[in-house]
C-alpha cells in the first residue's frame, strides 16, 4: 500500500502544473467591482438624504437624474439604465465573491472554530462581510429590482408613499445595516489588500483604518436612519393623499417665483 501511495505521489509529480493567472484577476475583478460599488452606495446615501435639507432639494436631485433640468421633461428610463447597469455590477460582484464563500456546513463551522480560536479582528471582519453578503443577496436584490421596475415612482411624495405605505422600511432598515456594515468592511480590506495606506507600520496602519472604517460606518448608518425616518414621517403624513406627486411651488407657481 505504501509503494502505491508513493508510486501515485511520484505520478503527480511528475504533472507539468501551469500557473494562471486567472485567481488574480478574478480576484482584482472582485476589488474593483466591490469598490464601484461601495462608492455608489455613498452617493447614494447623499442623494436620497437630501429630503433632510427640504422636499424641494430631494425633487430637485431626483429630477436631475431624470434629465427634466436637460430635456425641459423628466425621463424615468434614464434611471432605470443606470439601475440596470448597477445591478448587473451587484451580480457581478456578488458572482465573484461566491468564490470565497464556505461551499457548505462543514467548512463554514471549521472556519467559525478558527476564528473563535484565533481571535483576530480582521479574521472576524471578514466573517460579517460574508454574513452581510449573504443577506444583500436578497435584500439588494429586492430593492434593485422594484427600483428597475418602478423608476418614475422616485420623489418626495413617492419615495415616502413607498417607505411607509408599502411597508418597505422593514426592507430598508435591515438593508442599511447590511449595505453599510459590508460595504465598510470591504473598502477596509481593500485598503489592507492592496497596502493602500499602510505606511511603515502595518499593524499600526490597520488600527487607524479600523477607526476611520467604524467611524465612517456609525456616521452613514446614523444618517441613514434618519433619513429613513424622514421618508416614514412624509409618509405618515401624506397616507390620505397617497399617490399624489410632490412638485415645488416654484414649479407649479412659476409666476410667482419669477425674479
Amino acid at each position: 500500500m505504501t509503494n502505491t501511495l508513493a508510486g501515485r505521489l511520484a505520478v503527480n509529480a511528475s504533472v507539468p502544473v501551469q500557473a494562471s493567472r486567472w485567481p488574480a484577476r478574478l480576484d482584482l475583478a472582485q476589488s474593483i467591482s466591490g469598490l464601484l460599488l461601495a462608492l455608489f452606495m455613498w452617493g447614494h446615501m447623499l442623494f436620497v438624504s437630501s429630503i433632510l435639507i427640504s422636499q424641494d432639494a430631494m425633487w430637485t436631485i431626483t429630477k436631475l437624474f431624470e434629465g427634466y433640468f436637460f430635456f425641459g421633461r423628466s425621463y424615468p428610463g434614464i434611471v432605470a439604465v443606470i439601475i440596470a447597469l448597477v445591478f448587473g455590477l451587484f451580480i457581478l460582484h456578488a458572482g465573484l465573491a461566491l468564490r470565497k464563500f464556505p461551499a457548505n456546513y462543514r467548512q463554514y463551522a471549521l472556519f467559525r472554530h478558527h476564528m473563535r480560536g484565533m481571535k483576530h479582528e480582521d479574521t472576524t471582519l471578514w466573517y460579517w462581510q460574508v454574513m452581510t453578503g449573504f443577506a444583500l443577496f436578497f435584500l439588494a436584490t429586492a430593492h434593485l429590482w422594484w427600483m428597475l421596475t418602478h423608476p418614475g415612482n422616485i420623489g418626495p411624495f413617492a419615495s415616502a408613499d413607498r417607505v411607509w405605505g408599502d411597508n418597505f422600511w422593514i426592507l430598508y432598515l435591515f438593508l442599511l445595516f447590511a449595505v453599510e456594515l459590508h460595504g465598510g468592511i470591504g473598502l477596509y480590506r481593500l485598503a489592507v489588500k492592496w497596502g493602500v495606506f499602510e505606511g511603515d507600520d502595518p499593524a499600526a496602519s490597520r488600527r487607524k483604518l479600523r477607526t476611520v472604517k467604524w467611524t465612517i460606518t456609525a456616521f452613514l448608518i446614523v444618517l441613514g436612519l434618519a433619513t429613513l425616518a424622514a421618508y416614514v414621517k412624509i409618509g405618515m403624513a401624506h397616507e390620505d393623499q397617497r399617490g399624489e406627486r410632490y412638485t415645488p411651488a416654484w414649479v407649479e407657481h412659476p409666476e410667482e417665483h419669477a425674479p
